[in-house]
């Protein structure tokens, strides 16, 4: 059960998001061989103020 996991900023769409678990599936596929309907896409929305970058929050760039 192979597992694709993606941290982002909030602000997709559910359509984006759907997008996005579609052609990460048909990518791993493709580059991978497997079924797609037994890989998970998880996706974490992280708010600016939790995610750092060089030292510094992102909610602060």
């Amino acid at each position: 059960m192979p597992i694709i996991r993606v941290e982002m900023f909030p602000g997709r769409t559910v359509d984006q998001k759907r997008d996005l678990v579609r052609e990460l599936t048909d990518g791993f596929v493709r580059a991978c061989g497997g079924a797609g309907d037994r890989l998970h896409v998880v996706i974490t929305e992280v708010e600016r103020e939790d995610w750092g970058v060089g030292g510094e929050l992102m909610s602060d760039k």
